[in-house]
């Protein structure tokens, strides 16, 4: 199995990034707001490949919960504010880092895994 990186040309930061595909850089990647397209209209590269599972969300739980998480801790104990000052400050913060992060990080693993030919895992059992 060749384990070499595929090179396009195109970064897959770049690519996924700016939510185009990863072969080409100028076609549209998704179909809807997380729903990947067949095909590429500009290359024509068939986007059955991807699996990027639930890669994204797991990444973007950790980090926007970390970081809502340690700003809410840093503004209850300096402030001391009431309940509803949290929701209202916290409720945005979180539909802003998770929803905004989703389609970017999406597809900068389905660029990634283009780029360095990643499928799904074998058993390898000594037959020729």
């Amino acid at each position: 199995m060749d384990l070499q990186p595929f090179h396009t040309g195109v970064s897959p930061y770049a690519a996924g990034l700016a939510c185009r595909c990863p072969r080409c850089g100028r076609g549209k990647l998704f179909a809807g707001f997380l729903s990947v397209a067949p095909a590429c209209t500009q290359c024509g590269l068939d986007y059955s490949f991807d699996d990027s599972g639930d890669g994204p969300v797991v990444f973007i739980i950790l980090a926007a919960g970390s970081l809502v998480v340690g700003l809410a801790l840093w503004v209850e104990i300096s402030f001391a504010p009431p309940l509803w000052v949290h929701a209202i400050l916290w409720t945005p913060l979180v539909l802003i880092s998770t929803l905004g992060l989703l389609r970017p990080l999406k597809a900068t693993l389905i660029a990634l895994q283009y780029a360095k030919k990643a499928e799904q895992g074998r058993l390898d059992k000594g037959e020729p």
